[in-house]
């Protein structure tokens, strides 16, 4: 099931996309919102999917919502001014739905966002990651560490020679991907427990870049690492 919020300050267009939603069995919509400050009353309640916003509303418009979100979902944009599709895209929005739209444009941009939520970590291993307005598929097992960096991440990856950087926070990194595999050790890193050589006093080891494990995460580090220490 796919929650999500429909933010629109026209009665009407909210009502029709708010029936466009219950018409998908996959769909839950948690809330209508007329602004975008109830949307971020909601947001903060509770886990949200997928948003769509009406770009052009007053005082604060979708796209400065967007840009304001720290943990961001998944965004379909939606409004009667194609000028605003470029901007929508520079925020890493899934689609772009121009009104008046029928539900068979709703269903296509839902089936970018439900392939994105259904392969943003799978039983498959793999990840795909949106970054430089392109979609690339990762082997989880490739993944040495992540890097946190405000509203973005770095994610470094074996083979290559530049991280892939990505609209997405720690917080949702951290909350999707395998526990098993990968564990956050400070504020700002995740590292893949599988590519782990070498830790020295309380810093991982991946080849000339030393992560430092925080206080507040040092306690299950080291219950990790002694569990798998020679006795």
């Amino acid at each position: 099931m796919i929650n999500c919020i429909a933010i629109d300050d026209e009665p009407l267009a909210l009502t029709q996309l708010a029936g466009y939603i219950s018409r998908l069995p996959f769909l839950n919509l948690v809330a209508s919102c007329q602004d975008a400050f109830d949307a971020m009353k909601q947001l903060n309640a509770q886990k949200v999917d997928l948003l769509f916003v009406d770009i052009n509303m007053p005082d604060l418009n979708g796209l400065d919502l967007v840009r304001s979100l720290v943990d961001k979902p998944l965004v379909i944009f939606t409004t009667a001014y194609s000028e605003y599709a470029v901007e929508g895209f520079k925020v890493d929005a899934v689609d772009y739905l121009l009104k008046p739209f029928g539900f068979r444009d709703f269903i296509k941009a839902v089936d970018k966002a439900r392939k994105w939520l259904e392969h943003d970590i799978g039983d498959s291993g793999t990840l795909f990651v949106k970054s430089d307005y392109r979609m690339t598929l990762v082997n989880l097992s490739d993944i040495k560490y992540i890097e946190g960096m405000s509203e973005y991440v770095r994610i470094y990856v074996e083979g290559e020679e530049k991280p892939l950087i990505p609209l997405i926070s720690m917080k949702r990194l951290e909350e999707t991907l395998p526990a098993s595999q990968f564990m956050r050790v400070h504020r700002s890193y995740i590292v893949n427990l599988q590519k782990i050589a070498e830790v020295s006093r309380l810093r991982i080891i991946f080849d000339n870049v030393y992560i430092p494990v925080g206080d507040n995460y040092k306690d299950k580090f080291l219950e990790y690492i002694n569990s798998r220490m020679m006795k």
